[in-house]
């Protein structure tokens, strides 16, 4: 099916900006030049692809959609060796939120002329978005590429189970056992997180479900755990001065919780994103080398 490159522009546009109004302005045409863009796009596949509201948000065929027009722009903007004096392409990345705190940052500002739109994820699920053709690239815990992707072993992120002194020493003053972690709260980041299930079963060979605070912030994480809230599976580049001034403690030294990560690309993208890839890859090399204490 051909579909028209205005078209799509015009959907992009209304998804990335939230309203049919500010899509007009960013692409010089009246607010009604777009919506008949896009209901000749909707009539052409036959299906909604705008949900109407404050903010417009996109239908999962929209979206796909949406995503598919950026990648034509950047491969387009490649193929011709385009650069410099035109505006900045854009990307949708999925990536868990610990290495957005940790690590990434660095790597996407060795790219200045890409704009990311970064989708927050738990490291187990992130990769979904890919199958579901919903972004280009993924930082991801699963080995196994998604159909049609690249995958690149990029580092483990190491975890430890931290907690402020008061805090062991009012939950824990009889040892961090099966039976006091089932007892003292602990902190998840959501209803995806798994991290410290793996890291109970680890330490006790038990399936605990001890009380939690439900957290959705890597910093927020390592405040709570700081100020006595809870204990949680924290990133060691996040928590490494807090451990060595003594503001927080590890429930066990000995066992750190290391998660692999994955770095994995849409194939057909994949030549477009080498310089970013390239940057990813050397980005958590240097987290690997001074955050795995």
């Amino acid at each position: 099916m051909q579909l028209d490159s205005a078209q799509l522009t015009a959907l992009a546009s209304i998804l990335r900006l939230g309203s049919f109004d500010a899509a007009a302005a960013a692409l010089g045409v009246t607010p009604s030049a777009i919506s008949q863009r896009v209901k000749a796009l909707e009539d052409r596949v036959g299906t909604t692809l705008v949900l109407r509201g404050q903010p417009c948000t996109g239908t999962p065929t929209g979206q796909r959609l949406a995503k598919h027009a950026e990648d034509v722009a950047l491969l387009e903007a490649q193929a011709l060796g385009v650069s410099g004096n035109t505006s900045p392409r854009r990307l949708r990345l999925a990536v868990p939120a610990d290495v957005l705190a940790t690590w990434l940052i660095p790597a996407l500002a060795q790219i200045p002329d890409m704009l990311f739109d970064l989708v927050l994820d738990d490291q187990d699920t992130s990769a979904d978005w890919l199958r579901r053709g919903e972004v280009s690239a993924a930082v991801t815990g699963q080995a196994r590429a998604a159909p049609g992707c690249d995958v690149l072993a990029l580092v483990a992120l190491r975890y430890h189970a931290t907690a402020s002194p008061a805090y062991v020493e009012r939950w824990f003053a009889d040892g961090v056992t099966a039976e006091t972690l089932a007892r003292a709260p602990m902190l998840t980041f959501n209803q995806k997180d798994q991290l410290q299930g793996r890291w109970l079963m680890q330490k006790t060979g038990q399936r605990l479900t001890p009380p939690s605070h439900h957290l959705p912030s890597s910093h927020g994480f390592v405040a709570a755990a700081r100020e006595g809230l809870g204990w949680g599976m924290n990133p060691a580049p996040l928590v490494t001065e807090d451990m060595e001034m003594g503001r927080l403690v590890s429930l066990d030294e000995a066992l750190p919780l290391d998660v692999p990560l994955y770095w994995q690309v849409a194939r057909i993208m994949a030549p477009a994103l080498a310089p970013l890839t390239a940057a990813i890859r050397a980005a958590a090399r240097e987290a690997l080398v001074h955050g795995a204490r």
